[in-house]
C-alpha cells in the first residue's frame, strides 16, 4: 500500500447514517438555536442549510451572525447518550487496527465528541490524533485550507500519500482536488465524488491496495 496516513472522518463515518446519532445532534441544534439564541422556530430550518452551505458548517455560520460562543455550543448539541445509538463493530476495529498506516481522526466535530465517539465504538486506541474543528479554525471541512491544516498538523508533507474516508461527497470532492485519495462512506458514489466507493468495512483493505 502506498499511503501512509488516512484521515477518517467521525460522524456517520465510524458508525452507520441509521443509527439516529447525527438526527439527535441536530436537533439539539435547533433546541439551542431557539433557546439560547432566540432565533424564531420557522427560521432555524432555513438558516440552518444557509449557515451550512456558506461556511461549511452550521457552527461556523452561527459564529459568523449570532455572535456563538462556540464551545458552549458544541458542548450543548453533544451532549447525548451514546449508548443509545452506538454499538461496537468487533470486524470493524479488527480491519482498522490491521491497516499499515498511521489513523487519524478529522472532524467537524470537537474533540470531546470525538473521543466520547471512539470510546463507544470501541475504537478510542486505534487512532494517535483527532484533528477537530478547533484546530482548524476558523475553516472547516470542506474548505481547501481545512485539508492544508490536517496535513500540516499530522506532519505530512505529501497529500497524494494520505486518504480521506467520509460520508459526504462534498468533502470526498475536496480532498481529492487537494491531492487526497478520497473514500466516499455512502450508499451513493459516482466518479466524480470520490476515487472509490465504501459500503462494508471488509473491502476496505482492497480499495487502499488498488489506489
Amino acid at each position: 500500500m502506498r499511503f501512509t496516513t488516512i484521515f477518517f472522518d467521525l460522524d456517520d463515518t465510524l458508525y452507520p447514517a441509521e443509527s439516529g446519532l447525527w438526527l439527535a445532534i441536530k436537533e439539539r441544534m435547533n433546541d439551542y438555536m431557539r433557546e439560547r439564541l432566540h432565533i424564531p422556530p420557522q427560521d432555524i430550518p432555513r438558516l440552518r442549510e444557509q449557515y451550512y452551505n456558506a461556511y461549511g458548517t452550521t457552527t461556523r455560520g452561527l459564529q459568523k451572525h449570532h455572535a456563538l460562543n462556540s464551545q458552549d455550543f458544541l458542548a450543548y448539541v453533544h451532549d447525548i447518550p451514546l449508548e443509545d445509538y452506538l454499538a461496537p463493530n468487533e470486524a470493524q476495529r479488527e480491519i482498522i487496527a490491521a491497516l499499515p498506516a498511521r489513523r487519524i481522526i478529522f472532524t467537524n466535530a470537537d474533540k470531546n465528541h470525538a473521543r466520547r465517539v471512539l470510546s463507544a465504538l470501541h475504537l478510542q486506541d486505534l487512532f494517535e490524533l483527532v484533528v477537530d474543528v478547533n484546530d482548524i479554525e476558523p475553516y472547516c471541512k470542506p474548505m481547501p485550507q481545512s485539508f492544508d491544516m490536517a496535513l500540516q498538523l499530522a506532519g505530512e508533507e505529501d497529500p497524494a500519500r494520505c486518504v480521506m474516508i467520509d460520508d459526504l461527497p462534498r468533502t470526498t470532492r475536496a480532498a481529492r482536488e487537494a491531492g487526497m485519495f478520497s473514500i466516499l462512506c455512502a450508499p451513493q458514489w459516482n466518479s466524480a465524488d470520490a476515487h472509490a466507493q465504501l459500503t462494508d468495512w471488509n473491502s476496505l483493505p482492497d480499495i487502499l491496495e488498488r489506489g
